[in-house]
């Protein structure tokens, strides 16, 4: 039997895929380390996305795949997670304290979008990550509400110019509800509400988050092209439920993103299949495959499909949303799922960009 080489732990490396980055850990660029000691291998990977619940199991079936190899006694993988600062659209300057913006965005409303925002928002730190969630809604704010934010709740000002976001679940939450009477309409015209979302995401002052989720208003207007103008962008998630109308919508979303040079990290399909409580039958109410459909028309993700189910609502109208309301339920592991496809998406997406070229300065 020959002794054990790197190439080999390598090669059984190589066979597995990451189910988030759709990559082996080696193609990936996840292997920081790989050491062969006689019979014993350690491997350490470093992934860049937020999967801290995911850390364990992978570590686990890599570990049990390199001591299938021949010669090899013991193993040990270690799984650990960097989240970088990604660059974003255009010219547009880093925001301090904020490595990764993620918009989420709908052609139009009542698709489950600010619900999808605060899942994802909740699920990214139980993976780990520290994250933030700015309510960029400014006639219809809810992330108040779906965090259990008691009414007239306001921030506290530091040094007489900047917010300090309330903190819920584990989350830094921003929003206009916290600035206004929740029973007073945003009469604003276009530039009043792009100057009130500039200073609620320049003023805010953000704990150093790895992701900062931005559940925009529905449509394509002056608050989506201020933040595609004037905030780094590292990716945005379109919502959508299979209806065509809706579909139509999220289309001209998908467009908008695309000309204004943020990237589509894909999509998210609310209200797929209804499942009867009572005897189990799965109904399609809204029409089937609506959101892969789209994702494929686009070459996009279809990140994920959610269930319409009436926990979601319940959880969210209740401050306490799914993902931590009932971790361990399937629907909460979709959302799971979708926080590390995002992470990972973002982070693809900076490996896969080109390097900036080099500047030299000669006495010519």
């Amino acid at each position: 039997m020959g002794a054990v080489t790197q190439a080999a732990v390598e090669a059984v490396l190589r066979q597995y895929t990451d189910p988030y980055l759709d990559q082996d850990p080696v193609s990936a660029g996840c292997v920081e380390r790989i050491e062969v000691q006689g019979e014993r291998v350690e491997v350490a990977l470093c992934l860049g996305y937020a999967a801290g619940l995911f850390h364990a199991g992978w570590a686990q079936t890599l570990q049990n795949a390199i001591e299938a190899l021949p010669g090899v006694a013991s193993a040990r993988v270690s799984v650990r997670t960097d989240i970088a600062a990604h660059k974003a659209q255009g010219q547009v300057p880093a925001m301090a304290n904020v490595k990764n913006i993620i918009a989420v965005a709908s052609g139009k409303g009542g698709v489950g979008k600010s619900t999808t925002a605060a899942n994802l928002a909740l699920a990214l730190a139980r993976e780990g990550a520290r994250v933030g969630i700015l309510d960029a809604d400014i006639y219809g704010p809810s992330q108040g509400i779906m965090f259990g934010i008691a009414e007239g709740t306001r921030p506290r000002v530091w040094e007489q110019k900047w917010f300090i976001p309330i903190r819920a679940h584990g989350v830094d939450v921003m929003s206009m509800a916290f600035l206004t009477d929740d029973n007073t309409p945003m009469v604003w015209r276009g530039p009043m509400v792009s100057g009130a979302l500039m200073q609620l995401i320049t003023q805010t002052a953000w704990d150093n988050l790895d992701y900062l989720v931005v559940d925009l208003p529905p449509g394509t207007g002056d608050i989506q092209l201020t933040l595609a103008q004037k905030v780094p962008v590292a990716g945005s998630v379109v919502v959508t439920t299979p209806q065509d109308l809706a579909l139509l919508d999220a289309k001209k979303g998908v467009e908008m993103f695309r000309k204004v040079n943020i990237p589509v990290l894909g999509v998210v399909e609310n209200m797929a299949v209804h499942v009867c409580s009572n005897c189990g039958h799965a109904e399609h109410l809204f029409g089937e495959g609506g959101g892969e459909k789209l994702a494929a028309q686009y070459g996009v993700d279809l990140l994920a499909s959610l269930p319409l189910a009436m926990a979601i609502r319940e959880q969210a109208d209740g401050g306490c949303p799914t993902a931590i309301a009932d971790p361990s339920s399937p629907i909460a592991m979709l959302y799971q799922q979708l926080a590390r496809r995002v992470g990972a998406r973002i982070a693809q997406q900076a490996a896969a960009a080109p390097p900036l070229p080099s500047i030299t300065v000669s006495d010519d």
